[in-house]
């Protein structure tokens, strides 16, 4: 199995846990938790930022000494939009389950701005469709370089079956702005239906690192380096929950030269 393909725990409880350390990286971190009514998961943010994602159900959410009230609400990632909470460095945070709830914890360095926590609404996330064709994908934006935030960058993507995704291929690893940001990344799937499966590579121009994974549902698949396209199969729609952290908090990317005549298409 691919060194970049973190398969989940069963059952329930922190089922996927990223952090720099383990992906061999610097910035970004990601834990998922599936939790029953009544259950609850808390922690201490320390030096970093964190973007809780309500991938799916609901909870009560408190963070930083504020109460945010009952949270969430669509019961699949594949309808409407997620309400998250961003939590600054040097917060507390908690949330206690309502129903079967899906919480992803997106986190980077903060670097101390001084950013009140908040909750994003779903009414506050803008939605675009990129591509055409079958590279048209849905994007939905819950933490983009144009809201406040240190480090994070988080976005969720619906990719219909028979669809590409994140193509043509595009890489975003130097820091060479502004033609191009240095961002390390993973990608949270989840499959309509669950059985299904989709396909993503992640290469570079060199081929030094060359690798291509079956993703099934719930996989997360870490993007250290490299163009990183996705491919949903027929009859089976792809959702992912990108985190995305680097030096500098911008998305400049660099398109594979040899695949850039398909954006005129």
């Amino acid at each position: 199995m691919s060194r970049l393909l973190v398969k989940p725990k069963k059952g329930n409880g922190l089922v996927s846990h990223v952090t720099p350390e383990s992906a061999g990286w610097t910035y970004v971190g990601f834990d998922l938790h599936r939790l029953k009514p009544g259950e609850a998961v808390s922690a201490e943010t320390g030096g970093r930022e964190a973007c809780l994602v309500f991938v799916t159900g609901k909870g009560r959410a408190s963070a930083a000494g504020q109460d945010f009230g009952l949270l969430g609400g669509r019961m699949s990632p594949f309808e409407g939009k997620p309400w998250s909470v961003y939590v600054p460095q040097g917060s507390n945070w908690s949330v206690t389950a309502e129903t079967d709830l899906e919480l992803a914890v997106c986190s980077a360095p903060g670097l101390g701005g001084g950013l009140p926590a908040r909750v994003i609404a779903p009414d506050s996330l803008g939605q675009e469709t990129r591509g055409k064709g079958t590279n048209t994908r849905y994007v939905t934006n819950i933490l983009p370089e144009g809201e406040p935030a240190d480090s994070l960058l988080v976005v969720e993507v619906i990719t219909p079956g028979g669809h590409t995704s994140s193509y043509p291929p595009h890489k975003h690893d130097q820091d060479n702005l502004p033609a191009e940001s240095l961002l390390e990344e993973t990608y949270y799937h989840r499959l309509n239906p669950s059985q299904g499966f989709a396909f993503q590579r992640v290469y570079t121009d060199d081929r030094s690192l060359d690798e291509a994974m079956a993703v099934e549902d719930g996989d997360v698949v870490l993007v250290p380096r490299g163009y990183h396209p996705c491919a949903a199969c027929h009859g089976y729609d792809l959702y992912y929950l990108n985190v995305m952290a680097g030096p500098r908090r911008t998305w400049k990317f660099h398109n594979a030269r040899e695949h850039e005549w398909l954006m005129k298409m």
